[in-house]
């Protein structure tokens, strides 16, 4: 009889538990305390198994490795942000693919203890506990396979969450090199662990899953980007350097004038011509070398600078004045595009400052 290569991989590997960091990840929180959930967290039906599974991942084809066996699924789930974490196993061993482009997004798959199987190219790969795999569902194919002592802690996150995320903070978006590796990050000892690890004590305090703003946006942002670097660095791609150093001069130069006259807005017509090319061959460079358009710069500076001033200037100042002052008239779009960008309102951020100065 064949040998799996889950069971492979268990025998060949020592025993390590991330049970240090991660074992009561959303059950216990930061004093130890078990944590209430809304939500049925176990069950032995796999209609209600699949029912979860589409509302915190996406639709995909489930096949369990014994066929007449039944689930004794964990399942929970809370979010940060746009991340949605969830403590998952399906107690029992299983095949899953088939997963459903369409949903847009991206998973990491982060196991607690047991293994599973990945998809790669031309074969696959394990993970055991302390280790983890992303795969972009919505640019790659994927299947996996999990043995029936499998736990996860799995984070889905949409697409354009991450492209966000690479342009503000990268400033541009990787190309398709990025988004179809199929690779593991971290490890037992690495700071992706750690920062999960983190990111469930920090949201989970008095027995309840934080539901504050600021600490939930902390958390979708560090999250985010360290996956980024942890993933550019599996896939041998550089962030910091890579993208940035290739692009043309015009782009290079463009972003300057953009970024240092973004609270005039220059039109992208104007900067083209300062930068000595026509504004479709800016556009063009734009797309290629940053994976945006220089109008989307334009309008990320504008908002990142209108937010500096939402945190900086004195509390009698208000929103619609700084508002004005960036030239921005449309207050209620200008709130909806602030609010996708940094996941709470202009007013939000601006009360931060107001109590930072009241008196006690």
């Amino acid at each position: 009889m064949s040998t799996s290569p889950i069971s492979c991989y268990i025998e060949n590997v020592t025993t390590r538990r991330s049970g240090v960091l991660l074992e009561h990840a959303l059950v216990l929180d930061s004093l130890g305390a078990p944590i209430r959930h809304r939500q049925k967290t176990h069950s032995a039906d796999w209609d209600e198994v699949e029912d979860f599974c589409r509302s915190v991942y996406m639709r995909y084809r489930v096949r369990p490795l014994d066929r007449l066996s039944l689930p004794d699924a964990t399942m929970i789930s809370a979010k940060a942000g746009c991340v949605t974490m969830t403590r998952f196993a399906y107690g029992t061993g299983i095949h899953l693919d088939r997963f459903d482009p369409d949903a847009g997004n991206i998973l990491v798959l982060n196991t607690l203890r047991g293994a599973l199987d990945h998809q790669t190219d031309g074969g696959s790969i394990a993970t055991a506990a302390g280790e983890s795999f992303v795969v972009d569902c919505s640019r790659a194919e994927y299947w996996l396979e999990g043995d029936p002592d499998h736990m996860q802690l799995n984070l889905t996150i949409p697409h354009q969450a991450m492209v966000d995320t690479a342009e503000r903070w990268f400033g541009f978006v990787p190309d398709d090199r990025l988004w179809t590796s199929r690779v593991k990050i971290g490890g037992p000892n690495s700071a992706w662990p750690a920062l999960l690890d983190y990111a469930t004590r920090a949201l989970t305090r008095a027995g309840e899953v934080s539901s504050d703003a600021v600490l939930v946006r902390h958390i979708e942002e560090m999250l985010c980007v360290e996956l980024l670097r942890q993933w550019a660095s599996a896939a041998g791609l550089s962030l910091e350097t890579g993208a940035r150093c290739a692009a043309p001069g015009y782009v290079r130069a463009a972003e300057e004038i953009m970024e240092a006259e973004a609270r005039e807005a220059p039109s992208i017509g104007d900067v083209a011509k300062r930068v000595g090319v026509s504004a479709r061959t800016l556009s063009g460079g734009f797309q290629k070398f940053r994976g945006i358009s220089p109008r989307a710069f334009l309008v990320a500076r504008r908002l990142d600078g209108f937010r500096r001033d939402l945190e900086t200037l004195p509390a009698n100042v208000t929103v619609t004045v700084i508002a004005a002052d960036w030239g921005f008239s449309n207050f209620g779009a200008l709130a909806g595009r602030y609010r996708e960008r940094f996941g709470e309102t202009p007013s939000q951020t601006r009360g931060r400052v107001a109590r930072r100065v009241r008196p006690h």
